[in-house]
């Protein structure tokens, strides 16, 4: 390069320095997808950060050839133009993220992707079963409809490499009969070890036409998946619909919330063994039995151990 050309961009950095006194404050920044090195300076110049002009002549005079990548940045005090330059073409952006756990139903990820007021635009419920439980990064300002594709590709990708691996030993045929009874299993246990044991339950109960009397499938019809907060009424448990599996053989016409992988790995893999009933123990966990009368004997043994802890009336 010329001598003279080294001298005038020397010059040069020295006056952009001297009107420069960096960021005044603090600030989070969103660079949009497609934004230019004018764009992203406009959005500086119009948080009072940088100026647009100052910010276009440090990219232009000093900046490497990086792109800058959109996403959302906090800027901190005292940062200049060259600093926020790295800082967009770094890609360091803010890590804000949505949780969705698993067995949460659809209308709850709908209230929660409503109340966070970072994001935009209006969605409808997700139909049930399509979300992947799982923590979802976002940016300020991005539309719930963009988020809510990403939860439900993510579902679309988990469930097609399970379904790959499925065992013989499954009762589900397809991928929604597969959605209603991982739901099921998701909600009827908290314990991980237990998922496949309690799959394999009601893999025997669909094969010799047993009903499958899943609690969880009774609250549906009436809170769409949300904490019912009271005993359930005997006219609920008799109550003839389309998700009750006290009142009718087989399976719920639809997931009753979104279940997580190993839900659906487990009633795709069910355990291969021959109970037919269990009984909560009141710590999350259950025992199981192969039939009625033993059955039986462990709901009394757990009642009576229940309520001496105080656990039920």
């Amino acid at each position: 390069m010329h001598p003279f050309r080294w001298l005038t961009m020397a010059i040069f950095a020295l006056l952009l320095a001297a009107c420069s006194g960096g960021a005044p404050h603090d600030a989070e920044v969103v660079v949009p997808p497609g934004a230019s090195i004018a764009k992203a300076g406009q959005i500086l110049e119009e948080k009072g950060l940088v100026s647009a002009s100052e910010f276009r002549n440090q990219a232009r005079f000093f900046g490497s050839d990086d792109p800058i990548k959109p996403g959302e940045y906090r800027i901190e005090k005292g940062m200049d133009a060259g600093d926020i330059l790295a800082l967009f073409q770094s890609g360091k952006t803010i890590q804000r993220l949505v949780m969705i756990p698993q067995g949460m139903p659809s209308i709850m990820v709908w209230e929660r992707l409503m109340a966070e007021k970072r994001l935009k635009g209006e969605i409808p419920v997700p139909a049930e079963g399509s979300i992947l439980p799982d923590s979802y990064a976002f940016t300020t300002g991005e539309s719930r409809a963009a988020v809510v594709k990403r939860m439900q590709g993510a579902m679309d990708k988990a469930f097609a490499e399970l379904w790959a691996k499925r065992s013989p030993r499954t009762a589900v045929k397809d991928r929604n009969e597969a959605m209603a009874l991982a739901s099921i299993v998701e909600k009827e246990t908290s314990v991980p070890a237990e998922r496949r044991t309690v799959a394999g339950v009601y893999t025997n109960r669909l094969a010799v036409g047993m009903k499958l009397q899943a609690d969880p499938t009774i609250i549906y019809p009436v809170t769409k998946g949300k904490p019912l907060g009271r005993r359930i009424l005997r006219s609920e448990i008799l109550a003839v619909n389309d998700y009750n599996t006290y009142s009718m053989i087989g399976l719920p016409k639809g997931p009753i919330a979104n279940p997580g992988k190993a839900s659906i790995a487990a009633v795709l893999d069910p355990e291969a063994n021959d109970y037919l009933f269990f009984v909560a123990k009141g710590d999350g966990s259950h025992i199981f039995a192969r039939t009625l009368s033993e059955h039986n004997a462990n709901v009394q043994k757990w009642y009576a151990l229940r309520r001496e802890r105080g656990e039920m009336e």
